[in-house]
């Protein structure tokens, strides 16, 4: 896609948004769910699967685009861009980075087009931020692999047509490896899909527990037909993941200084416009601030991905920034509104509630400080080596 037809995109994108999407905000929060009408446009201009493979159906863009776009899909109810997020990201990637030639023919083309839902199986109970706890086993049969497991918290899990399952194949329980990754068909017997989960926000996208009672699968269904690379399938996946949480983060930011902004040039106090108290000019300061110090992050970590330079710590780095700055941002944004803030008629209300989820999934903060620390001290270990010698 060359620069014209990728700004043609972004600018249909932002249109179909601002139009339709923001309009239905209310809607979606009322009824938890997209309606049809959203869901079939958004099929019908690529967004089940903007980051797939042009072979394959989709547009395949680059993280450097994709980011742009991710920032404008922020701007509205996050569900809106978990719909197809997980076509497009941490599920569908699996395919495109680790999935046989038939894998992918099998299962990419309906991912593009919104055909299918993919889900990423890997949450447990017991193995969250921390993947090397998992317990799902997959025993390898004459017939192909049985298994046997719970997920948690599986984003689009009541929606999906295939799980990214990743389970234990080796005969290490502990630890990252011996962990594959499966492409399970949801019709299976054996697969049964809880209830959707009762969340805080983010009303319209669904998450649920899943569970795979004894669940048989062809010797095909193991992604890449090589055990042993679940572990590295699902960090490569995450990693992209959280360049792209950032950017929404980002957008969301944007959304909510709009608000915050149009609040505070109109609404009065004691006959004075609260947009002229130097504190309430304060924080619309920070907030644009640090919204913009995270989107110069997004741009240059999208960079770094795309031309591999940083894969590792940038990506941390941006995500740990961005979502708590989202998180500040919403919560200057009810400050300003003050009573009505606290609200659930007011924007700012909801969109408080649904930032939160932002420094939970594709790693907490916690876990991004940890990775970023890691990083620095074992580059800073291979430069006292290197010295050395």
């Amino acid at each position: 896609m060359d620069t014209e037809e990728f700004a043609s995109v972004l600018s249909a994108v932002r249109t179909f948004v601002d139009r339709e999407v923001v309009p239905a905000e209310d809607n979606i929060e009322e009824h938890d769910e997209i309606p049809e009408r959203i869901r079939s446009a958004a099929a019908e201009m690529g967004l089940f699967g903007y980051a797939l493979p042009e072979e394959y159906g989709g547009l395949g863009l680059t993280m450097s685009e994709e980011v742009q776009l991710a920032m404008v899909l922020g701007r509205t109810a996050p569900a809106f861009r978990s719909m197809f997020g997980t076509n497009n990201g941490i599920a569908g990637q699996v395919l495109v980075n680790f999935g046989t030639q038939e894998q992918k023919e099998r299962y990419l083309p309906r991912l593009a087009s919104g055909e299918a839902i993919a889900s990423f199986a890997l949450t447990e109970p017991d193995a969250g931020s921390d993947p090397s706890g998992i317990r799902t086993k997959a025993v390898r049969t004459d017939d192909g692999y049985r298994i046997s497991g719970q997920k948690r918290f599986i984003t689009n899990a009541p929606e999906a047509d295939v799980f990214m399952v990743f389970a234990r194949t080796g005969a290490t329980t502990e630890g990252t490896k011996g962990i594959s990754v499966f492409a399970v068909d949801a019709d299976l017997p054996g697969v049964v899909v809880g209830p959707a989960d009762k969340k805080m926000g983010q009303r319209g996208a669904h998450t649920a527990e899943v569970f795979f009672d004894d669940v048989l699968v062809d010797a095909d269904a193991l992604i890449g037909g090589v055990e042993g690379e679940g572990f590295g399938a699902a960090m490569r996946s995450l990693v992209k993941g959280r360049i792209h949480i950032a950017a929404l983060s980002v957008g969301l930011a944007e959304r909510l200084i709009e608000e915050s902004v149009a609040h505070a040039g109109s609404q009065t106090q004691g006959g004075t416009v609260i947009g002229e108290f130097q504190l309430v000019q304060a924080m619309l300061a920070d907030s644009h601030a640090e919204w913009y110090a995270g989107r110069a992050m997004v741009i240059a970590a999208a960079a770094a991905y795309d031309d591999e330079s940083d894969r590792r710590i940038a990506p941390s780095s941006t995500k740990l920034y961005c979502t708590e700055m989202v998180g500040r941002v919403a919560d200057r944004a009810v400050q300003i509104f003050g009573g009505m803030g606290y609200m659930r008629e007011t924007k700012v209300e909801r969109f408080y509630r649904d930032a939160r989820l932002y420094r939970l999934y594709e790693g907490t903060s916690e876990i991004q400080k940890t990775i970023i620390a890691k990083q620095l001290l074992r580059a800073a270990g291979s430069q006292r080596r290197g010295g050395t010698a």
